[in-house]
């Protein structure tokens, strides 16, 4: 029957704990206790057995594909056994720091820490066998899924090949029928060309001699010059303010770019004006320096030969 974990810990009065084993021991607890405190223990040991009994996943050659249910049922038994092994881990360590806590209020401190630390490796041993043995399992579940959902796809798309190859062939055959119909359309309407051709001109003639016809039967033909005539004029006027108005157009843009080069030339000699005063300052501050250090230089002599003169003097 598997025991409970104990969450309180027994501390002798009669021996002080030292702080850096107090801490452990404290953190250990507190981590155990927010990681089982949920869990019961029939559910723990329940679900401790479960890897012995859980079936081992199918090779990656087998024929027979798992459907979805079946897969998510695998996925949920790993995550179980995932669980199960992380619960063992921290049961591992929280036996290991009761186990380090109570080893102090013995009289063999040493013996007890290293029999508690070997059977804290060897659990770890086995939880890591066990989680290396998982994830292989997992992996293989994983492989074998893919190669399932490879060989569906490719079922289908053999299945799925004649529909295709029909499509393809009722596609190709009715581009070659629109290619045809466009061909014949074509030289329908080369073949026609020269009727249209003669019937635009036999209308244009009718509606000459309709316009010559009616010039002759009006009486007011040189009314209708008239306006024509007038109409012409206004349509001349017309051409003329538009050309006219193209030409201000025209010039106007020529004077704006002469004022932008004009601009653009000002600019550039302010740039220039300004480099050239900038050029005569930085001369004349070094034409200062030099003075400057060439009146140093002639006040040192001076005092050097009033040095010499003092020294000859004495």
């Amino acid at each position: 029957m598997f025991r409970s974990v104990p969450t309180k810990l027994t501390i002798p009065r009669f021996l002080p704990i030292q702080p850096l084993a107090r801490l452990r021991i404290a953190a250990c607890a507190a981590f155990c206790v927010a990681a089982f405190g949920a869990t019961s223990a029939p559910a723990f040991a329940q679900t401790q057995s479960a890897p012995a009994s859980t079936a081992q996943p199918a090779p990656v050659g087998d024929t027979a594909v798992s459907t979805p249910g079946a897969a998510a049922s695998q996925e949920s038994d790993f995550d179980a056994r995932q669980q199960v092994l992380d619960r063992r881990s921290a049961e591992n360590d929280y036996r290991y720091g009761v186990a380090q806590h109570n080893c102090y209020s013995r009289f063999f401190v040493n013996h007890c820490l290293g029999r508690a630390r070997d059977e804290m490796r060897a659990e770890r041993a086995d939880i890591r066998s066990k989680q290396l043995t998982l994830d292989d399992e997992r992996r293989a579940e994983r492989a074998r899924q893919r190669d399932e959902q490879v060989a569906l796809q490719r079922a289908q798309d053999e299945a799925q090949a004649p529909q295709r190859a029909a499509d393809e062939a009722r596609n190709q055959q009715a581009y070659e029928q629109k290619q045809q119909q466009h061909a014949l359309d074509e030289a329908q309407r080369a073949a026609e060309a020269p009727q249209r051709t003669a019937n635009e001109q036999a209308y244009e003639a009718k509606q000459r001699q309709h316009a010559l016809d009616e010039a002759q039967r009006g009486p007011n033909a040189p009314q209708r010059a008239a306006n024509q005539a007038a109409y012409d004029q206004k349509q001349a006027d017309f051409q003329r303010q538009l050309e006219q108005a193209r030409q201000q157009g025209a010039q106007k843009e020529q004077e704006r770019q002469e004022r932008a080069r004009r601009y653009q030339q000002k600019q550039e000699d302010a740039a220039k004006h300004k480099a050239d005063v900038e050029e005569r300052q930085r001369q004349a501050a070094g034409k200062a320096q030099q003075k400057q250090q060439q009146e140093q230089q002639q006040r040192q002599q001076q005092i050097q030969q009033q040095q010499q003169q003092q020294q000859q003097g004495q």
